[in-house]
C-alpha cells in the first residue's frame, strides 16, 4: 500500500473523529433546509471513520472509495452555504472558503484514483 493511501485514510478518520467530539461546530455550518443537524453530523462522522478505515483493506477499499466520493458530493451544499452565508462561514476569509470548496474536487479525484 502506498503512503498517500494512509494519508487519505487518516484525513477521513480524523475528520470523522472531529465530527463526534465537536458536533456543534459542524452543525453551525449546515444549511437550515437540511433537517436533523445533530444526527447527520454524528452519522457523517461515523461514516467518515468507517470509510477511512475501509480504505486500508483491499476487501473494503472499493466500497470505501465510493462512500467517500458520495460524501464529498453530499457535502458540496454545506461548503456553498459557508461561502454565501457569513455566519456559517465562521468569519473565514472568502479565499479560504473558495479553496475548501475547490478542495472537494481534489479529494474526489484523489479518492477515485484508488478504484
Amino acid at each position: 500500500m502506498s503512503w498517500h493511501l494512509y494519508i487519505l485514510s487518516g484525513v477521513f478518520i480524523i475528520a470523522g473523529i472531529f465530527h463526534l467530539i465537536k458536533p456543534k461546530a459542524f452543525m453551525r455550518i449546515m444549511p437550515l433546509y437540511i433537517p436533523y443537524h445533530r444526527q447527520l453530523v454524528y452519522l457523517s462522522g461515523i461514516a467518515e471513520i468507517i470509510a477511512g478505515i475501509g480504505l486500508l483493506f483491499t476487501q473494503t477499499r472499493f466500497f470505501s472509495v465510493w462512500s467517500i466520493i458520495c460524501m464529498l458530493i453530499l457535502f458540496f451544499p454545506v461548503h456553498i452555504h459557508m461561502l454565501i452565508n457569513k455566519k456559517a462561514g465562521l468569519n473565514l476569509p472568502k479565499s479560504i472558503l473558495v479553496f475548501r470548496l475547490l478542495l472537494q474536487f481534489g479529494l474526489v479525484y484523489w479518492a477515485q484514483s484508488y478504484l
